[in-house]
């Protein structure tokens, strides 16, 4: 009984890791995807200022 539960902690633990991984990954993509986007924003501002634009679509 004792072996099975020190099994399935090591299992947890690996998998627990493993989220912890996979997590800052997601959080690291979110923080690249929202500076792309911010880049995105300031150069259809830019271009739309060029144009004369007033508003922003």
């Amino acid at each position: 009984m004792e072996d099975r539960l020190k099994e399935r902690l090591a299992q947890l633990r690996e998998e627990f890791a493993g989220g912890q991984t996979q997590l800052v990954q997601a959080e690291a993509r979110v923080r690249d995807l929202r500076e792309t986007l911010l880049r995105i924003s300031g150069a259809i501002q830019v271009l739309s200022e060029e144009l004369g634009e007033t508003k922003e679509d």
